[in-house]
């Protein structure tokens, strides 16, 4: 519970900094959102009339701290825009973006684990030599060309993926799928490189250790030495990655939904950046920091539930 408390008080202290230097970046973008509001051809009493509706008016550190105590009752504000509230807006949308992070790191696991071990295994080997070039060839190109390859490939030549649209689960499984593939795969082949050589680095490390080449002495079978034996201390650095991986995949999915036309959080902020929506700016850059603060929370706590000696460690310290 001590090691708990300390990750949940550093949880608070990030998220804290993060609204913080978030809200004051939105507040020194340049232009006037009332004026935007008003229309250009309205009075200088009328722009600031809305601009004391909304509370442009007061000092940035007075509406920052209003916006805070609005965030923690569970009021996140509404859009300037629309009317709609903000937490709503992000509700309906983040099951999309979730979907898409979740699919794409599915994807980089079925490619990293098997490749990863069998490099392992067969260190230097001209298999370990193919999987390495692969990688490097994989991870050279960026997010957006590699969905702009992949939708040229199996969306306009083969024919055999549609390339934008969404439809929800209710649609049918394969329906909802059909449309999360391409920009799942578009993380997930730069995604598995770099778990497949953390995966092989550390494997090969285990694998040279006393107790597995007693379990190979015993005559125990190499798919029990792998996954029971060799897996789990194996695993803290792939975890690590893991928890950075997707965090970075919903920060990334900004460009991959607006490319595949992917009604997610991330087209949600594009298109409140382009309309000056800072209500709804500020809203979907605290809901990803919440999210990416969360999940390396839950690393930490992956930590002490493979190794005790962690959670041992890090109360005491």
């Amino acid at each position: 519970m001590r090691y708990l408390a300390a990750r949940f008080v550093h949880l608070l202290a990030v998220l804290l900094a993060v609204t913080f230097v978030t809200f004051m970046l939105v507040n020194v973008l340049p232009g006037d959102i009332a004026y935007d509001i008003a229309g250009l051809d309205s009075s200088e009493k009328e722009v600031e009339a809305i601009r004391q509706e909304i509370g442009l008016n007061r000092p940035a550190l007075v509406r920052y701290a209003e916006w805070l105590g609005g965030i923690l009752s569970g009021d996140w504000g509404h859009s300037f825009r629309t009317g709609e509230l903000v937490l709503d807006a992000i509700m309906t949308r983040f099951p999309v973006s979730l979907e898409l992070v979740l699919l794409a790191q599915a994807m980089a696991l079925l490619l990293a684990l098997p490749l990863g071990i069998i490099s392992a295994l067969r260190s230097n080997s001209r298999f370990d030599r193919i999987v390495t070039v692969a990688g490097f060839f994989c991870l050279s190109v960026p997010n957006f060309m590699m969905a702009i390859i992949l939708i040229f490939v199996f969306g306009l030549w083969l024919g055999w993926l549609p390339v934008t649209g969404y439809e929800p689960i209710s649609e049918g499984l394969w329906t909802n799928l059909r449309n999360f593939i391409l920009p799942s795969l578009s993380f997930a082949l730069a995604e598995w490189t770099l778990l497949a050589r953390v995966l092989r680095s550390d494997m090969i490390g285990v694998l040279q250790e006393d107790y597995i080449s007693m379990a190979r002495a015993k005559g125990m079978p190499v798919g029990r030495i792998l996954w029971v034996h060799a897996m789990r201390p194996a695993s803290f650095s792939l975890i690590t990655l893991l928890g950075l991986q997707v965090g970075a995949l919903i920060g990334g999915s900004i460009i991959i939904e607006s490319i595949f036309a992917l009604p997610g959080v991330g087209r949600l902020l594009i298109g409140s950046i382009f309309a000056r929506d800072f209500m709804v700016i500020q809203g979907c850059v605290t809901f990803i920091a919440v999210a990416y603060v969360v999940i390396n929370f839950g690393v930490d706590i992956c930590y002490a539930l493979l190794d005790p000696r962690v959670r041992s460690a890090k109360s005491h310290g």
